[in-house]
Order: structure tokens, then sequence, then C-alpha cells
């Protein structure tokens, strides 16, 4: 075991004075292992902050969670132009399958709407995501409040012009004040706090809950008129536990086509997206991401290689008559050969090192500009990076340390003479 680890400390030396003594040589060698895995883990910690961000907003919601909408989730045989004239789902309908569909633990009906700024006094809060909502989304999402309450059905039916704040905006425009009873500006109009969320994570309605407000579906559909189409509406229904969830959207299917008068041959005009589908559409999606992206990255660590067998190629010719000496003074083939790969192991190693490193700047300055969006950079991806550049330095070395190997000692030192 201790021969081994000389043997390490060896040829880390080597490897050091090969970086010290042949520079611009050296560096050029590794600069195809740098960019190799500067690619296969930027693509691996891009497409990981890409998933985390995806579920992450919708982690607040059940894998049984149903999307009612005119869109799909994901991949679909109906052809884009035919999709295009789909409706809206409408309120009415949403009034409907709340009274027809059993089993339902809660549907809310929602709207898609652009953020907004949102005024008290002299404060304003800026670029806020408005969550329209129906009263059912507090049981749906199971919101928690942290002063005061969500406002109720009858507020949702009627509209009423009440407001629940996520708990930036209420800092935002209340500092450390209490803030029930006092009155907010947005889209031109007054809205009653009533409450406030408690600090919290990433939602569906964009990036945290701490930046949105939710007001009562009916007052936005006033704003917006009952059939804009800009508003994407959808109906989000979480089933009861333990329900049949094929049978429940065969059911909740066909009460909607009925509804619609849709006739046996019709196609539907309508999605009904389940979250465990969109989340196993995402895990295909990215799987495939990191597919593609790891064989474009394959083919810098090929070149990588290349130049990792190509110093070491010149470091057996140059070592030539140390080698010699070496083996006339009793050393074994083994020990030539792993110190030999030993060294290539570390200079690809070196290389791969640098790439994460500028992995690491990388997604620092990228974090900075992309807001509430952040790059990851696991321990697993690092670790994957070190093993892949050592894998590298293995079999980019193999060969020169076998030619070393096997070296005559008299012709390696009359060679190097």
């Amino acid at each position: 075991m201790l021969i081994y680890l000389r043997v390490l400390k060896e040829s880390f030396f080597f490897a050091i004075n090969a970086l010290k003594n042949n520079k611009l040589r050296t560096m050029l060698s590794l600069l195809g292992v740098t960019i190799g895995i500067f690619s296969i883990i930027a693509v691996l910690a891009a497409v990981d902050s890409l998933e985390k961000e995806i579920k992450g907003s919708l982690s607040a919601l059940d894998n049984s969670t149903i999307i009612l909408t005119r869109f799909s989730f994901g991949p679909t045989d109906i052809p884009q132009w035919k999709r295009q004239q789909f409706p809206d789902v409408t309120y009415e309908e949403y009034e409907y399958l709340n009274r027809t569909v059993p089993n339902t633990e809660a549907m809310s009906y929602a709207l898609n709407v652009p953020p907004e700024s949102i005024k008290f006094n002299d404060k304003t809060a800026s670029n806020v995501g408005v969550g329209a909502v129906s009263a059912e989304y507090y049981d749906i999402e199971a919101l928690e409040i942290e002063e005061g309450r969500f406002f109720n059905m009858a507020e949702s039916v009627s509209g009423s012009p009440v407001i629940v704040l996520g708990h930036d905006v209420y800092e935002n425009l209340f500092g450390n004040a209490d803030p029930m009873g006092e009155q907010v500006r947005l889209y031109g109009r007054k809205f009653t706090v009533i409450g406030v969320l408690k600090k919290k994570g990433a939602g569906l309605f964009g990036g945290s809950h701490d930046t949105n407000v939710f007001l009562p579906v009916n007052i936005v559909r006033r704003i917006y008129g009952g059939s804009n189409r800009g508003t994407f509406p959808q109906v989000i229904i979480k089933p009861e536990e333990g329900v049949d969830n094929a049978e429940y959207i065969a059911y909740l299917s066909q009460q909607l086509r009925n509804f619609r008068g849709l006739k046996r041959q019709d196609v539907n005009n309508f999605f009904v997206n389940q979250l465990q589908g969109f989340a196993d559409f995402i895990d295909n999606m990215t799987s495939q991401m990191n597919f593609f992206g790891l064989i474009i990255s394959g083919f810098s660590l090929l070149v990588g290689g290349f130049g990792i067998a190509n110093i070491m190629f010149v470091s057996v010719k140059e070592r030539t008559s140390l080698i010699g000496i070496q083996k006339s003074l009793g050393a074994k083939n083994k020990f030539i050969l792993f110190q030999f790969l030993f060294e290539a192991v570390i200079l690809s190693v070196i290389g791969g090192l640098i790439g994460l490193f500028l992995v690491w700047v990388v997604s620092l300055i990228a974090s900075q500009f992309t807001g509430n969006f952040e790059f990851i950079l696991s321990p697993w991806n690092m670790f994957i990076g070190t093993a892949v550049s050592a894998v590298i330095g293995l079999i980019s070395g193999i060969v020169p340390a076998i030619s070393a190997s096997k070296l005559d000692p008299v012709e390696a030192i009359r060679t190097g003479m």
C-alpha cells in the first residue's frame, strides 16, 4: 500500500512539474478536458436548475391535481390550428362541474393575468403576481395565513374588493404596521386587505407567493371581461384521496362534453392535464436534454483525451532515460505503469477542476442576472465532473503508460543518452 502512495506522490509532482516546465503545452493539452467537463457540468447544472424551478412552482400542489384548460401540458396529436380554435373553460362550466362531479375535494376557477403594481399611500410594490382564483383554491394549495384570513365563497362569488397579500408585498407596503382593514390600490380600484400569507417558497402563479396577491376571481373577470382569451382561464381540481384517477378524468371529461353538446364523433375541445403526467413529461424532457447535451459535450472530452494522450507520449519520450535507470535499479513494470497512469489521471483531474471552477463562476454570474431563477451546481454534479475527468485521464494514459512499462532498461538508457 505504501509503495502505491509513494507512486501517487511522485506522479503528482511529475504532473505539477509538467505544468510548471511546459506551461503552454500542458495548458493547451488540458484545454480539451476543461472545455469538455465545463460543457457536461454546465448542461447538467442548467437542466437540474430548470427542473427544480418547474417542479418547485408545482410543489405545493398534489400530483393528483387536475388542471382543465384549452392548453395541453404535454405532447398531443391534435394539430395546432385546431387547438387554437378550442374555447376557454368558462365560469359557468366550472359551476356546473362543481355541482355534478362527485368525489371532488376542491375545485377552483382561476385566471392567469399579468403582474401589476400595488399602491398604499406613497408606497408602491411593483411586478406583483396576481392570483385571480375562487375561494376553493385555498384548500387546493393549502395556503398558510400568517395574519387575517383568505376570502370566503360569498366574497368570491360576489367579486368583493378584498385582497390577500404575499409576505414580501405586505412588508414593502406596510413595513411592520398592521395591514388589516387598510385599503390598497390596484387596477385603479381600492381593495381591502383581509389577510397576509406566511413567507413561503415557489407557487403556481409565479416565482413565489411572497411576491403575489390573491383576489376573488369574479372581480378580476369584471375588470378583464368574461370572454378575454388573454387571461387563459382554467379549472383546478383536487380529487378526493383514493379515487381512481382514470375513472375520475373520464367522468369529468364526459360531463364537460355533455355541457358543450359535443357529439360522439367529436374530439374533446379541451385538455384534462394531470400534474403527475406533467411531472413525467418534464422528467422525460430533461432526460432528453441531458442525453443530447452529453453527446455534444462528449466530443469535447474526446479531443481532451487525445490532448492528455499526446502530453503523456511526450512525457514518456522525455523521461526515457529516467525510466531505464529506474528499471535497472529494480523498478517493476507495474511501478512504471502506475506512475504514468497516475500522472495522466492527475493532469486530467486538474483540467476537470478548472472546468468545474468555470461552471461555478458562470452559475454565480447567471444567477445574478436571472432574478428568482437560481442555477445549481450540486455536489453530485461536481462528483460526476471529477470522476469523468479521472476516467478520461485513465483511458488516455493507458497506452503511453504500457509503452513506458515495456521499455528495455538498456535501450531506454542508450536512447536517453
